[in-house]
């Protein structure tokens, strides 16, 4: 249970939804976009977000798909993680969301909404950004199609007012070799030490990380250390793990040196198993 009360709105258009959001912080009720709702509910128990207003972009069709369109696959931002693993359109996303939290919160929790999460781990954005997939993105300036890289960074960094829509992966991505890691100290549902997804295109190994930092990333310098095949893999690893883009986490699930030796581990498997492939 909320401990507030909230207006909801739940428009049935990508520009209602705009409108009613601009209209709603207009009036200083402190609008959020509501897609599967476990976010708010769970943030707002603990007094972290305390939204006057919601709009739920669920109704909206452009939020509901999941297709392939020619030569791409187009997800919409309002698709369970339940229904994504389900139709299984993109291996490694469907098998990266599968390990996300248990089977009745898939039910409820969207891809747009684990992507765009205020939790650090958000692990369903590691397959687009080895994908280098495109979001589309709408709000008061209009619709528009951007890269992924271009607006997560960290986190999903949107300009006031605007709301992932849908995600635009190349088909190709469907069918390259991937392999899919998560890492827990005990058990099969929790947080992980460590999430690993990683893909090889075009003799190339690139690999995602969540867990492992306090925000999911994809690094350039970490994949080139990765495929130095003229160094022996230890030493590879060890360059790998020298450029990680922030501090090793220390949290309640692990301690920085054990997460590091289980990093070490599982970049181990990822590339001794892809090489071959």
């Amino acid at each position: 249970m909320i401990p507030f009360d909230f207006e909801y709105y739940k428009p049935a258009s990508i520009e209602q939804a705009v409108e009613w959001f601009q209209r709603l912080q207009a009036q200083g009720k402190h609008p959020m976009y509501f897609s599967g709702g476990t976010e708010i509910i769970t943030l707002g128990r603990l007094s972290y977000v305390r939204p006057g207003a919601v709009v739920d972009i669920k109704s909206i069709p452009e939020c509901g798909v999941l297709e392939f369109r020619q030569d791409r696959l187009i997800i919409g931002a309002s698709v369970t993680l339940s229904a994504l693993s389900a139709a299984n359109p993109f291996p490694l996303l469907s098998g990266t969301a599968q390990g996300i939290a248990d089977q009745t919160a898939r039910n409820s929790i969207t891809l747009g909404g684990n992507v765009c999460s205020a939790f650090y781990y958000r692990e369903a954005v590691l397959p687009l950004l080895l994908a280098d997939s495109r979001l589309v993105v709408a709000g008061p300036g209009g619709t528009r199609e951007v890269s992924i890289h271009d607006v997560f960074l960290e986190q999903i960094r949107l300009a006031d007012g605007e709301f992932v829509v849908q995600t635009m992966t190349d088909r190709e991505y469907a069918s390259l070799p991937f392999v899919h890691y998560k890492k827990r100290q005990i058990g099969n549902v929790g947080y992980p030490l460590v999430t690993m997804a990683a893909l090889k295109k075009d003799n190339r190994i690139r690999t995602a990380y969540s867990g492992v930092c306090s925000f999911p990333f994809r690094s350039a310098a970490i994949e080139q250390a990765l495929n130095h095949a003229s160094l022996p893999l230890s030493d590879r690893i060890a360059q790998a793990i020298d450029r990680l883009p922030a501090p090793i986490l220390s949290d309640v699930e692990g301690s920085a040196a054990y997460r590091g030796f289980v990093l070490k581990q599982t970049m181990a498997d990822a590339v001794s198993e892809l090489e071959g492939r």
